[in-house]
């Protein structure tokens, strides 16, 4: 028989297993309670970083619609009153509602405010060129002195919205000698303005259609194509990831005080590998590869078909809305049809084997099946010997007239000193 005093012990063990059990269950419990409670703290934040990642990022994707002709040709400076919607009552666009300071965190480009470009602008009063989604004006940046160009988006424009997001995006990681540079950016009381370096001899487009006072030599129209080729080449096969430009154009290429080439204008392009989905046509008649037209996709082959139309425009200074394919497909011909469809202002000066040559590789851009067009570093390439011959064959030429020149010159002085020795011996038989 067990004891009282046994039997008390024992229950007094009892209830200290059933204590240090319910003490054990209840530590695991609050445990795994602030377990989860951590996990749900840190995917909040983590959804909340993805919201804000989200509002700060700019748009990459291109908007809705057909195509479009998004540029601004930079031409003389005139004066005119400033646009009524540029007022600060405009309705601000969903933009501005997110921190506005995210973005420029995000790009890395210099924000700017209202007051800033409306004190450079002179309140918006010289103006550059007119584009499809705004004017152009030239400024001069209160606080560095530094003159620049301004577009200035429309602000009822959604897809003007859409492409100063790429813009801003791409050329906050894209820099080259032959890219135009995005110095700043303004969003602000509603509007939206994207700040360039100023390319003081407008477009290519002016410059051959509209400027009758300034003809372009064959020579910078060579060089220009160069220029042109060495940007495309950075887009295609320097930048990571590649990037498809998808409205190059001459009004799209701009040129500095000493005639060289920028590509501008990036509201169209994309990253070659996003989804491929594309929204509608985009791009400019007359320019867009037919391919794409009938795949609606756009590779960097459509880019080399835009610029083997540049290639003809340089050779011919006729316009792709004024049939410039028929005439190409004409001269095409025959082997040296070019020459009737050069650019009459340069038709004495040029020289026609490097027109020749130059047709050659722009035909070759313009090929039907785009695997069969070159890569644009074989056309820069391509572009780059023709330069090359040209130079081989103006130094040859020197070296040949200067060495004329020497030997007339010995000539002259050898009759000279005949005529002195003849002189001697008239004075001596004296």
């Amino acid at each position: 028989m067990i004891s009282r005093k046994d039997q008390k012990m024992v229950r007094k063990a009892d209830l200290v297993i059933i204590g240090i059990t319910v003490g054990l269950a209840a530590g695991i419990l609050i445990a795994c309670l602030v377990f989860f409670g951590i996990l749900w703290y840190k995917k909040r934040a983590h959804l909340r970083r993805n919201e804000h990642s989200v509002s700060a990022l700019p748009i990459r994707t291109n908007g809705l619609g057909t195509s479009i002709d998004s540029s601004a040709s930079l031409s003389g400076s005139v004066n005119i009153k400033g646009p009524d919607y540029l007022s600060p009552k405009t309705q601000h666009s969903w933009w501005n509602n997110h921190t506005k300071d995210r973005f420029a965190s995000a790009s890395g480009i210099p924000r700017y405010s209202y007051k800033d470009i409306q004190k450079g602008t002179q309140n918006f009063t010289t103006i550059l060129g007119q584009g499809s989604f705004g004017p152009v004006y030239k400024a001069v940046m209160p606080a560095a002195g530094e003159v620049v160009a301004v577009k200035v988006l429309a602000s009822d424009s959604k897809q003007g919205e859409k492409e100063f997001h790429t813009e801003v995006s791409l050329l906050a990681r894209l820099h080259h000698r032959h890219l135009v540079n995005l110095v700043g950016y303004c969003v602000d009381k509603g509007e939206r303005m994207l700040i360039y370096e100023y390319m003081s001899n407008g477009s290519l487009e002016n410059l051959l259609y509209k400027k009758e006072d300034h003809v372009l030599s064959w020579e910078d129209r060579l060089q220009i194509a160069l220029d042109i080729s060495h940007g495309i080449e950075y887009l295609h096969d320097g930048a990571v990831p590649p990037v498809i430009h998808r409205d190059l154009k001459s009004a799209n290429i701009l040129l500095d005080h000493s005639m060289r080439a920028k590509v501008a204008d990036f509201g169209l392009s994309k990253e070659e590998n996003s989804d491929g989905q594309n929204s509608g046509l985009k791009g400019t008649h007359g320019y867009i590869d037919p391919m794409y037209i009938s795949t609606n996709k756009f590779t960097t082959k459509s880019d080399v078909y835009s610029f083997g139309v540049i290639l003809f425009e340089l050779i011919t200074a006729i316009h792709p809305h004024q049939n410039l394919m028929e005439y190409v497909n004409l001269a095409a011909l025959s082997s040296d049809g070019v020459d009737d469809i050069i650019d009459s202002k340069i038709v004495e000066t040029c020289n026609i084997d490097d027109v020749r040559n130059l047709a050659k590789v722009a035909h070759k851009c313009l090929h039907k099946i785009p695997k069969k067009r070159p890569s644009i570093g074989d056309v820069s390439q391509a572009i780059s010997k023709i330069k090359q011959r040209r130079l081989v064959k103006e130094y040859t030429m020197s070296f040949v007239r200067e060495d004329y020149s020497r030997t007339v010159s010995r000539i002259e002085l050898q009759q000279q000193e005949l005529r002195n020795m003849a002189s001697i011996d008239e004075r001596l038989n004296e």
